[in-house]
């Protein structure tokens, strides 16, 4: 695929995930199972799975990414500082929420985010984007190669507890922009829910500041972001948007699923993708998500 040079897949080499179990404990809530992999050499990820209590078979997994936020302690519903109330409040406990709808959460730290090259509670993008340029990689490149390969190494260390078939990825914002680009590239993501995050390259990245991580190199010489949504089909494709999101519009974002969806009905599938339209801003929404999450049979 054009998008995999662009994104400068091909720089990354694949090495032995070598897990590392930190700790394996029963919450309120669910089981949590705190472990490190290494996704490329000298580079670790770490990660929280989270189980449903007294779960008796593999059941499907959501991986759940954080957007820019101080790090993936928000999906596991946590705080650390005073604001992180207000990022929770926003939808963005993802782990938590999976766990009740029955599924097993991947909490995945993204890099130049929390644990993974954060500062100071924010994240740092900036100077670890320009320096993967240098390289022919992207920050983008480097996400998506970590949630692959976080899939090597659930699927292969955890297999008695996740159904490798039934594999999900959901994220907002930043998180949903890696949703986005690693479902394009990975098939054994069989539902990508894209929040906040989707709208054409004109109308958002293009037209206000972003952070550097979301730009791709030469990407709009090829594609606008409703063509590569295309490129998911046949699998579900779950697309959230809010009406007063000021750096994805909701007109762009709309305009973007239009094409989407006629793309999935060229692919004979027009059930496999659908929107959400909330009411606020740059935020998740789980309730209305969650219940086409399920329509979708996941």
């Amino acid at each position: 695929l054009k998008l995999s040079e662009l994104l400068g897949m091909d720089k990354f080499i694949p090495v032995k995930p070598e897990i590392t179990v930190e700790f394996d404990r029963i919450t309120d809530c669910f089981r949590e199972i705190r472990f490190r992999f290494f996704s490329e050499e000298s580079y670790s990820v770490p990660c929280h799975l989270c189980v449903p209590l007294k779960a008796e078979k593999p059941l499907p997994l959501m991986i759940c990414l954080q957007g820019h936020s101080p790090g993936m302690y928000i999906s596991l519903g946590e705080t650390q500082i005073e604001k992180d109330s207000l990022l929770i409040e926003g939808d963005r406990n993802f782990a938590v929420r999976s766990v009740k709808e029955g599924v097993c959460a991947l909490a995945l730290e993204q890099r130049n985010f929390g644990e993974c090259g954060g500062k100071d509670n924010k994240p740092d993008c900036y100077k670890a984007a320009m320096s993967a340029l240098l390289i022919g990689r992207t920050t983008i490149g480097e996400r998506v190669w970590d949630i692959m390969r976080a899939i090597d190494a659930v699927t292969e260390y955890f297999g008695g507890i996740v159904d490798k078939d039934r594999i999900g990825c959901l994220g907002n914002s930043g998180g949903g922009t890696a949703t986005f680009y690693t479902s394009i590239l990975e098939e054994r993501i069989k539902l990508s829910v894209v929040s906040c995050a989707l709208c054409s390259y004109d109308e958002s990245i293009a037209a206000m500041h972003h952070c550097a991580c979301n730009f791709i190199p030469h990407i709009r010489e090829y594609f606008n972001m409703g063509d590569l949504g295309g490129l998911i089909s046949p699998r579900k494709l779950l697309m959230v948007s809010g009406e007063k999101d000021g750096i994805f519009p909701i007109d762009g974002a709309n305009k973007t699923f239009k094409t989407i969806k006629r793309l999935y009905t060229t692919s004979g599938v027009p059930d496999n993708c659908d929107i959400v339209t909330g009411s606020e801003g740059h935020r998740f929404y789980a309730d209305l998500a969650w219940i086409k999450i399920h329509k979708l049979g996941f």
